[in-house]
């Protein structure tokens, strides 16, 4: 896995006390909790892009680390050139649609001067800061599965008839440690919702406290953000298994972030029917 970038408040803040405070570059280590091999990188990497200090106003985030990698400025032959975040993240709201796909378009599109995929979603995730802050979730162990049915279904052939037809992909995600079930039945119906719900405890040999569903009609009667009402054989299964639900709100996919992140990580596989290492997928006859 490769190593995540320090941020951009670290490297301004560096090299506002070489500059300002003159300071060395053991004590600049020992102020900013850098390793002094990393100060000497970037102290170096400005000498080499010629940047001025105080920094040129305007000077985006995304535009200094970029300055700072050795790239060369924009409409300097060979400059890298930046991905359009603002429709990447709208892209990224289809369903199917995954940041590897998103990369091997725009490498395509500029297949001399693009951004390497880690480095491409690096620059995403510092755009994605600029947008609205939310809470970080911490899961306990065991503490709560995230359920619901993934993006597009997929086909299912009879070897001897010829006939195709159409599975949703349920997916049971752990929310502390990312553990995940899926499996693909021939309908969302009321049966095969609680059915999916019984085998995924058998996957995983025990029952969560609490159970993160999506509003699906099959689970929810009626969606609110306060009291939800369930359906009645639903709540009978809750009982009988000693557990307890609590529906994402509506219109709040961050709530169900796990299952989402999940799905992705199944549809961007590359594989027809594959799934993470540590999941499991059966198929409801």
């Amino acid at each position: 896995m490769p190593v995540r970038p320090i941020s951009m408040r670290q490297i301004k803040e560096l090299l506002r006390l070489h500059y300002e405070a003159h300071l060395s570059q053991r004590q600049i280590a020992a102020v900013t909790g850098l390793s002094v091999g990393v100060v000497n990188k970037y102290l170096g990497a400005a000498v080499v892009a010629g940047l001025p200090w105080p920094l040129p106003e305007g000077l985006s985030e995304t535009e200094l680390r970029g300055r700072l990698s050795g790239l060369a400025e924009p409409g300097v032959a060979g400059a890298k050139v930046l991905p359009d975040f603002a429709q990447i993240h709208l892209e990224l709201k289809r369903k199917g649609v995954t940041r590897q796909l998103l990369w091997e378009e725009y490498s395509a599109e500029y297949p001399t001067n693009h951004y390497r995929y880690t480095q491409f979603c690096v620059l995403y995730q510092e755009w994605q800061q600029h947008l609205r802050v939310t809470l970080r979730q911490t899961h306990r162990a065991g503490e709560k599965l995230f359920v619901d049915y993934c993006g597009p279904s997929v086909p299912i052939i009879d070897l001897t008839t010829g006939e195709e037809r159409r599975a949703q992909i349920f997916v049971a995600v752990l929310g502390a440690s990312n553990y995940t079930y899926a499996e693909a039945t021939f309908s969302q119906s009321l049966p095969e919702w609680i059915s999916s719900h019984v085998r995924a405890f058998s996957f995983f040999d025990g029952v969560p406290e609490l159970i993160i569903p999506d509003n699906l009609r099959s689970g929810v009667t009626r969606p609110c953000r306060y009291e939800p009402l369930l359906t009645r054989s639903y709540t009978e299964m809750l009982q009988h298994y000693g557990t307890l639900a609590m529906p994402a709100r509506p219109r709040k996919p961050r709530d169900k972030s796990w299952v989402s992140y999940c799905t992705s990580s199944l549809l961007s596989s590359g594989e027809s029917g594959a799934v993470a290492p540590t999941s499991a997928m059966s198929f409801d006859d």
